[in-house]
Formats: C-alpha cells, sequence, structure tokens
C-alpha cells in the first residue's frame, strides 16, 4: 500500500509540476507573442518602404522619359510658335487689305425674286 501511496504521491507532484510548467508556458507566451508582433510589424515596414523606394525610382526613370518627351514637344511647339508669328507678321497687312477690299467693295444688285411691277 504504501508503495502505490508513493506511486500517487508521485504522480500528483508529476501533475503539479505539469500545471506549474503551463502555467509558466502561458505567461511567457503573451510577451512572446508581443514580441512577435513587434518583429513582423518591423519587418512589415522595412519591405514596405524598401518597395517605395523601388517604386519611386522607376517613376523617377519613367517621368524622366515622359519628361524629356515633353520638353521636346514644348521646344518644337515654340518654334512653330515662332515659324507662324513671323507669318503672321508678313502677311497680316495683305490680309486685312483683302479683307477690307471685300467689305467695301458693295456691287447693289436687285435681287431675282424681287418684282418690279407687282
Amino acid at each position: 500500500m504504501a508503495c502505490q501511496s508513493q506511486g500517487i504521491q508521485q504522480l500528483l507532484q508529476a501533475e503539479k509540476c505539469t500545471i506549474e510548467k503551463v502555467s509558466e508556458a502561458c505567461k511567457q507566451k503573451g510577451p512572446r507573442l508581443k514580441q512577435a508582433k513587434e518583429a513582423a510589424q518591423a519587418e512589415t515596414e522595412q519591405y514596405l518602404l524598401q518597395r517605395n523606394k523601388e517604386f519611386k525610382a522607376k517613376e523617377a526613370v519613367t517621368r524622366g522619359f515622359h519628361g524629356s518627351c515633353s520638353t521636346e514637344v514644348e521646344k518644337e511647339s515654340q518654334e512653330k510658335m515662332t515659324i507662324f508669328q513671323i507669318y503672321f507678321q508678313w502677311n497680316r497687312e495683305e490680309v486685312l487689305d483683302n479683307l477690307l477690299a471685300f467689305v467695301y467693295d458693295i456691287q447693289p444688285e436687285i435681287h431675282e425674286n424681287y418684282l418690279i411691277n407687282g
């Protein structure tokens, strides 16, 4: 009987020890989870910063390509505007003279639908 009592005591002691270890593990679980969460968040932020940096670099390259095209188009447009201004100055007087000649050159005519002796 003493042997059985001693075996039961050992089982109870082992159970008590196990309960203490589980309890201690649960207590340590909170800080470890918090630490893992912080590490994951830091890693995520690092990855996000890296991806943003890559995106900005690609955007700068793309914008630079489009920027050179837009400056080239602006340059061509400015050259064409200069040419049009020169043509305008050369032809301005002639066009105004022709326009005024049409306005002042009035030739009265009787309309074809007008009945003279009604």
